[in-house]
């Protein structure tokens, strides 16, 4: 362990409450920073058409800028990774957040395509951390029984970034222009690096907001189980085990176990194909509804919202279905979410002109694509060593930056040579190459024992 942890650790166990719900209230701000952050990348999306006429770009150009964000995010996960593991997450979290803030600042700034695009890979270096560092919380934090369902809310603000960005940006571009949606994105993120400092550390074990209870809780995962019972992280699916293929796996503890893992990459390459389809609809739907439907600047605002209200209820609700009625099982969400992405994509195609049918439609979208989107980040969680988590998380996270850079912007090259009804078509086969990946996947079951007697 080391040193500062010790003291961390020494310092907070002679300052306990005797009660305690403290996760739930690092879970919420981790939600509200991966809100801001996701406002500070799905605002482009909104403004894209303002930026497309003062600077005359193409759409080969705007798919450009928002694969330039992914490629500097996927850059910077698995060296991030290591530096949590060596240095912990406070304070290097804290400083991405602060980084993130003053590149989203910058591109208010922007005079130039060029300096655009150096703003959009900056945002995406500064903000790629994050996401790494949550998930280290979440696995450090939650006992399995609860992971899925915790990280189905730290997803779900991604998703709901893009429902309250559009009416948002739309308000102040209206008042005052584009650039100072910039401005006003930036201030967030500020106040909440400091938040950061203030109220979390690295474990549990070093916060004096956590009590005996709640730690050993999160430690064995017990709930209320006797010492010496077995903690099934599993229920008893003999017929659904055989389908979806579960092992019992030993976690992989070395940074040799995880490379060489097919799970692992099979888990990246799906989740690069669905991040691909999400900001894909995030980079161009708006579009979509002002070129094609014609849909005025509040009509474009409020429908292109509308799939990312589905998106936070499917991640909610896909942690909660994985964690408490599917026992802890991971991959049954992900080949739902897959399988039905395939359908929805190609439904688009006969997408209706009414907003309001429109919206329910995009509303189901996003619901059926988020069901599992979550559970691909919780699925390293469960072959992995906890120690060995952040770098396996590390390299799905960044499968899914490079899809995030990848669609995008074959997205923007396939709409300068063919149409919207290409781009549907593109994106159902991408989720069918995520289902087939999600298919040759293991899924690991672990037991534990609550051996250790509760906490006095």
């Amino acid at each position: 362990m080391r040193a500062d942890l010790a003291l961390d650790t020494s310092a907070a166990a002679a300052a306990r409450p005797a009660k305690s719900g403290f996760r739930w209230v690092v879970l919420t701000l981790c939600f509200l920073i991966y809100l801001v952050a996701g406002a500070d990348r799905a605002n482009i999306g909104v403004v894209v058409p303002y930026m497309k006429k003062e600077f005359e770009l193409s759409n080969t150009d705007i798919g450009a800028l928002a694969s330039l964000f992914y490629i500097g995010y996927a850059i910077i996960q698995v060296p991030f990774s290591l530096i949590y593991q060596r240095f912990g997450v406070r304070w290097p979290f804290s400083l991405a957040m602060i980084a993130t803030s003053i590149a989203t600042f910058f591109m208010g700034f922007a005079g130039s395509a060029l300096q655009l695009k150096i703003g959009r890979a900056a945002l995406g270096v500064a903000e790629g951390p994050i996401n790494i560092g949550i998930l280290t919380i979440i696995n450090r934090w939650f006992p399995p029984q609860e992971k899925g369902t915790a990280t189905g809310v730290f997803m779900a603000s991604i998703k709901a970034a893009p429902a309250l960005v559009p009416p948002l940006c739309a308000f102040i571009i209206y008042h005052f222009g584009w650039r100072e949606v910039f401005f006003v994105f930036a201030v967030p993120g500020f106040v909440l690096a400091a938040a950061w400092l203030l109220m979390v550390r690295d474990t549990p074990q070093g916060s004096r907001f956590v009590s005996d209870i709640e730690l050993d809780q999160i430690e064995t995962g017990r709930g209320g189980a006797a010492p010496g019972k077995p903690v099934p992280v599993h229920k008893e699916m003999p017929l659904l085990d055989r389908l979806i293929r579960v092992r019992a796996c030993t976690p992989l503890s070395t940074t040799r176990d995880v490379l060489r893992s097919w799970d692992v990459w099979a888990c990246a390459i799906g989740y690069f194909f669905m991040v691909g389809i999400a900001y894909a609809i995030m980079t161009w739907v708006p579009t979509y509804l002002v070129t094609v439907k014609k849909y005025p600047l509040f009509a474009m605002g409020f429908v292109a919202s509308t799939p990312w209200i589905g998106a936070i209820i499917g991640n909610v609700l896909g942690g909660l279905i994985s964690d408490k009625l599917l026992g802890g099982r991971r991959k049954p969400m992900m080949l739902l979410t897959s399988a039905a992405t395939i359908v929805t994509m190609y439904g688009l195609i006969y997408s209706p002109a009414d907003p309001w049918l429109l919206a329910l439609l995009f509303t189901a979208t996003g619901l059926l694509l988020n069901l599992g989107y979550s559970t691909f980040l919780v699925y390293p969680m469960g072959l992995t060593a906890k120690e060995k988590t952040p770098l396996a998380a590390a390299i799905v996270n960044t499968g899914g930056s490079l899809g995030g850079a990848f669609a995008p912007f074959v997205v923007g090259v396939v709409l300068d040579w063919a149409s919207w009804d290409a781009v549907f078509l593109f994106l159902a086969s991408t989720s069918l190459l995520t289902f087939l990946a999600v298919v040759s996947m293991r899924e690991p079951i672990l037991r534990t024992t609550a051996s250790k007697p509760a906490r006095r």
